[in-house]
């Protein structure tokens, strides 16, 4: 065993499953945190860890994700933003309650989570934090705003912590995947065909894919080798960076 705790949001699903189940895997200790009606329980079950059921657009859910966490296992070592939801819209039409809650799950969370985790992490002189950030964190795209403003400040953020971080053996990145295979992708599917007026079996080739060099869809377990990676000790050195499987989409 490590005898070390990875806190993990969005671990019901997609991505959030695979880091999961990966650092899991690797005898990690791994607290799943999603919406009490996700498979987050399941999860946990699956892997042996903790479920703590959040909805983290509210403040106080953050502070009592990691209360729960340290209360089963007396620390957090490596926390892993990851929890966000797509929302298709042209600016003009974006409801004002929804810009508000994107940014507090895709933003706010991860601020408030590095903010709770963090004293503990520099009194240990040990810490990871992984931010799941996308290629619109590089890149913008139309009818994207919301997640796009999250998705950039989040890099801003990350590169902030890893400044502060340094000194105190604490590291933050952020990883920057093109479309990842996951149900959130698989929805927005039907999003982008209504928002941009084209069939549904045209959005992954001409919209999804058309900027990459490599013509497919990400897998969530290749995201999660790299988080596994990115926790590790031989990671040590690497802080305040993008790493991207981005499938060639900055390229040009």
């Amino acid at each position: 065993m490590t005898g070390r705790v990875a806190l993990v949001t969005g671990g019901g699903s997609g991505i959030g499953r695979a880091v999961a189940e990966g650092l899991a895997a690797e005898d990690w200790q791994v607290v799943v945190v999603d919406l009490p009606r996700s498979e987050g329980q399941a999860v946990a079950d699956g892997i042996g860890g903790l479920f703590v059921p959040a909805d983290l657009a509210q403040r106080e859910a953050c502070r009592a994700v990691v209360a729960a966490a340290e209360a089963r296992f007396g620390r957090v070592d490596v926390l892993v933003n990851n929890a966000g939801y797509q929302h298709i819209d042209a600016i003009a039409e974006f409801p004002e309650d929804r810009w508000d809650n994107m940014l507090a799950v895709m933003l706010t969370a991860p601020f408030l989570l590095m903010r709770y985790t963090w004293p503990g992490m520099q009194e240990r002189g040990w810490g990871r934090i992984v931010n799941i950030g996308s290629i619109h964190s590089l890149r913008a795209s139309p009818f994207k705003a919301g997640y796009i403003a999250a998705k950039h400040g989040l890099l801003g953020l990350t590169r902030t912590a890893a400044l502060e971080g340094g000194p105190h053996g604490i590291t933050a990145n952020l990883i920057a995947p093109a479309y990842v295979r996951t149900p959130l992708v698989e929805k927005q599917i039907a999003d982008q065909a209504r928002t941009r007026g084209i069939p549904e079996s045209e959005v992954i080739e001409k919209v999804m894919l058309e900027p990459a060099a490599i013509k497919r869809l990400i897998e969530p377990e290749e995201v999660a080798r790299l988080v596994s990676y990115l926790c590790s000790d031989a990671a040590s050195g690497m802080t305040g960076s993008v790493f991207e499987i981005g499938l060639g989409w900055t390229a040009r």
